[in-house]
C-alpha cells in the first residue's frame, strides 16, 4: 500500500490497485453500474526520471511509445478501450465542447480538430472523456437521470471565470440536465495549504465571488524575509500573499449552479502534498509529467 497524506480523517476518494497501476475513484460513482471513471497517479507506468512512472502527456518531452504504453496500462486498469478516449485541449478557458462517437480517438489516435477546450460533455456510451492535470482541479459531473456526463479542467482562471457553471449550462442545454440531479466530484489537486498566490489572483477571485464568501475562499499571509521567520511589515509596501482554497471555490461554483451540497464529493488528496504519488507543478517546479481524469458511460 502506498503512503498517502490525506487532508481529512475520512477517505473521500477510493484507492485502487490493478496490475501494478494505482488510480483513484469516487465512492458515489463506484455504485453506478453505468459508469466508468478514474483519476491516475504516477504509479505503474514506464516513463522515467521526473516523468516517471505514469506520465500521460505527449507534450512533456517523453518518448511517445512510453506514453502510449502508459495509456494502455491505465485504460486496462480502469476498464475502458484506449482508442475511445477524447482529449481536451486545455488553455485555461471556460469553453465546454460536446463530443460524440465521431470524436473518439481525438488527441490520441488522431489530431484534434478543435482547441481551447477545457471541458467535455457527452451522453454517448463508450466515449471516454479525458482531461489532464498537475495541480489544477478535475471536475466530474454525472447526470444519472439523463445518463449524461461532463469532465472539466479548472485552474485558478477557470475557477474564477466559472467553468463549473459553463459545464452545467452545457449539460442543461444538450441533455435536459437538472442541476439538482447532478452527482459531482472535485478530484485530486492542490490544497489551500500549498497554494500561495499573489494580489493579482486574489483581485480576480474577488471579482468572481460575492464578498460574503471571501473569508472561506482565501486567507492572507505575510511574505517572510528569506533569512528570518518574522513577517515583513506589509503596511510598508511589501507584497501580500494569500492561500487560495480552489476546492472551496469550485464547491461554491457548484452550489451557485444549483447542485445539492450532499451530491458533491470533495477530494481529500492534495497533489502537492503527495509528490511521490501525483505529479505536481508546484512541488516539482515544473519538472513533471501529467495526470489524467477519465469519465465514460458504459457501452
Amino acid at each position: 500500500m502506498v503512503q498517502l497524506l490525506r487532508k481529512d480523517s475520512e477517505n473521500h476518494l477510493q484507492e485502487n490497485h490493478k496490475n501494478g497501476v494505482l488510480f483513484f475513484t469516487v465512492p458515489a460513482y463506484d455504485k453506478l453500474p453505468f459508469l466508468v471513471h478514474g483519476f491516475s497517479s504516477r504509479i505503474g507506468g514506464v516513463s522515467e526520471r521526473e516523468l516517471g512512472e505514469m506520465n500521460l502527456s505527449f507534450t512533456r518531452g517523453d518518448d511517445p511509445e512510453r506514453v502510449k504504453e502508459n495509456f494502455h496500462r491505465m485504460a486496462a486498469a480502469i476498464g475502458f478501450p484506449y482508442e475511445r478516449m477524447v482529449f481536451s485541449y486545455q488553455t485555461h478557458t471556460t469553453n465546454v465542447c460536446e463530443v460524440t462517437e465521431k470524436d473518439c480517438g481525438k488527441g490520441y489516435l488522431c489530431e484534434r480538430d478543435y482547441k481551447d477546450v477545457d471541458g467535455l460533455v457527452t451522453d454517448v456510451p463508450g466515449v471516454v472523456l479525458t482531461t489532464f492535470y498537475a495541480d489544477c482541479v478535475p471536475l466530474f459531473f454525472v447526470d444519472p437521470v439523463h445518463k449524461a456526463i461532463g469532465l472539466s479542467h479548472s485552474g485558478w482562471r477557470g475557477t474564477v471565470n466559472n467553468i463549473t457553471g459553463a459545464t452545467v449550462r452545457k449539460m442543461k442545454e444538450r441533455y435536459g440536465t437538472k442541476p439538482s440531479d447532478l452527482l459531482a466530484a472535485i478530484g485530486p489537486s492542490i490544497c489551500q495549504d500549498c497554494y500561495e498566490v499573489g494580489e493579482d489572483v486574489i483581485r480576480q477571485v474577488r471579482d468572481g465571488f460575492p464578498e460574503a464568501l471571501w473569508p472561506i475562499l482565501y486567507t492572507e499571509r505575510r511574505k517572510l524575509q528569506p533569512d528570518a521567520s518574522r513577517a515583513l511589515d506589509v503596511s510598508a509596501g511589501d507584497e501580500k500573499k494569500y492561500q487560495l482554497n480552489l476546492w472551496e471555490c469550485c464547491r461554491q461554483n457548484m452550489l451557485r449552479a444549483g447542485l445539492s451540497a450532499e451530491n458533491i464529493t470533495i477530494t481529500d488528496l492534495c497533489t502537492c502534498c503527495n509528490p511521490d504519488i501525483f505529479f505536481s507543478h508546484r512541488a516539482s517546479h515544473g519538472k513533471r509529467g501529467n495526470l489524467a481524469a477519465f469519465l465514460a458511460l458504459k457501452e
